[in-house]
């Protein structure tokens, strides 16, 4: 390849500015058998949702959703810009025909007579090619490789984040339509109380009160009927702006209970594996761009040498253009000294600062990253005591209902217990969903904060090939 040298400084990556283990205390279950680096970016989000159903709307999502398409397609006008920059390290070659006429009046250039000149010429020729004997282009080549990678990390960062989305609004929407379905069950049994509570009433066996009071929680019940019943609508039309299309109504959920619980994920004990996330990639790939535009900037300070040269043939006429003798060339070898140009020192002094705040953010995405996982790591340690402890509650409230209500049927409380027991039991009910529903979540943003959920075989296959044979145009 026609290049000399780069004067880009040599690229180290940044020390990771965060523990090298995950954090440890009450919060954090100790994960027995975990590995040292985790495995979860090379696991595949089909091995990790064992749904079915949802394995089949996140694929519908991978391929009609417009954010993640617009990423792909922001990856392939890197590459070809790319492309484009790599080229400048080649000549433009150019065929060229001209033919020119002039009219020299009469007693001039020694001409007594008018005369008309004219000339045919065709010509191969190179225009201006810079020899790169300093890195100049060869950086600016490097920097467009670098930002190709980070618009590829970018969308694999995308592709995550719908997974992750797309998982996580199908698990709203199932977690909501049990919660109506808890409605209209519970709409039903206070229906079904108040009408005892109503007979009872006109034979003078209740109060008036009474009868209010086992009103009140069948209004209750039908309020959040509706307010279910509208949280499940908004929750398919989420779902569908995220899928880019409708989802049919067999792949929905019917409820939280149904849905296979994903795959557990180990964060195994040490937190290299941040550095394989995709965001940090990009981060990093960014920081290698910003690395080369120093180079570039250096390279400002030497001379420029480029080279015009052309070959052909020229001849008065037509006919004679590609006979023998009318052969012609040129030649003209040209460089620039920079002596004083007061935007070059500038000009370097924003690269370095540039550089600088491509590292401060590459060491705020592994900062971020770290968060990320360590709050899901403490989710994931005491999310299974809450259900049980919540489990128990319901199980207590349930227990208490079903004594109120026996209570008040032998006459020896009033309604008012029966109503207290049975909102306790309703929102217990609900917030054992509410946690049932974060466990599920919080394994999900473990996953996706761990760098996993990116890849298909097909596309880690094609990303493989297309990276190595990049990689491999930088020598």
């Amino acid at each position: 390849m026609p290049a000399g040298c780069t004067m880009a400084p040599k690229y180290a990556r940044p020390a990771a500015p965060v523990p090298a283990q995950w954090p440890s205390g009450p919060a954090y279950s100790e994960v027995r058998g975990a590995t040292q680096v985790s495995d979860v970016p090379d696991l595949r989000w089909r091995e990790f949702f064992a749904d079915k159903k949802l394995q089949q709307v996140i694929g519908n999502a991978l391929t009609n959703n417009r954010d993640l398409r617009v990423a792909a397609l922001n990856v392939e006008q890197a590459r070809a810009l790319y492309g484009v920059q790599r080229a400048e390290l080649w000549p433009v070659a150019n065929a060229t025909g001209n033919l020119t006429k002039q009219r020299i009046p009469a007693n001039i250039a020694g001409f007594p007579e008018p005369v008309t000149i004219q000339n045919y010429s065709v010509n191969l020729g190179v225009a201006s090619w810079e020899l790169d004997f300093f890195g100049r282009i060869r950086s600016l080549k490097d920097r467009a490789l670098a930002e190709y990678f980070a618009t590829e990390q970018a969308r694999r960062s995308a592709q995550i984040l719908l997974v992750s989305s797309i998982a996580n609004a199908y698990l709203a929407l199932a977690a909501d339509r049990e919660n109506l379905k808890l409605s209209e069950t519970t709409r039903e049994a206070q229906q079904a109380a108040y009408a005892l509570v109503k007979r009872r009433y006109d034979l003078g066996l209740a109060t008036e009160l009474d009868l209010f009071r086992a009103q009140t929680p069948v209004d209750a019940a039908r309020r959040d009927v509706a307010l279910y019943t509208q949280q499940v609508a908004k929750d398919e039309n989420a779902l569908n702006l995220l899928v880019g299309a409708p989802t049919a109504s067999e792949l929905l959920p019917k409820e939280l209970s149904a849905v296979i619980p994903p795959k557990e994920a180990s964060a195994g004990v040490s937190s290299v594996v941040l550095l394989r996330r995709p965001d940090v990639l990009e981060a990093e790939n960014q920081l290698k761009a910003a690395n080369a535009d120093i180079g570039a900037a250096r390279a400002a300070f030497f001379p420029q040498i480029s080279l015009t040269a052309a070959i052909g043939t020229a001849s008065s006429e037509l006919s004679g253009l590609f006979k023998s003798g009318s052969g012609a060339w040129s030649y003209a070898p040209q460089i620039v000294m920079p002596i004083f140009d007061a935007r070059t020192w500038p000009a370097y002094k924003v690269a370095k600062v540039q550089r600088e705040i491509a590292v401060t953010q590459y060491e705020k995405a592994i900062q971020s990253a770290f968060r990320e996982v360590a709050d899901a790591l403490a989710v994931r340690g005491t999310v299974d005591q809450e259900v049980s402890a919540q489990q128990s509650l319901v199980n207590a409230s349930a227990e208490t209902y079903r004594l109120a209500n026996s209570r008040y049927d032998k006459g020896i409380d009033s309604y008012l217990g029966v109503l207290d027991a049975q909102r306790s039991l309703f929102a217990a009910q609900q917030a054992l969903v509410l946690l049932r529903l974060e466990k599920m979540a919080s394994q999900i943003r473990l996953y996706a904060a761990l760098g996993g959920g990116w890849q298909t075989q097909e596309s880690a296959n094609v990303t493989a090939r297309s990276d190595s044979s990049l990689e491999q145009s930088r020598n």
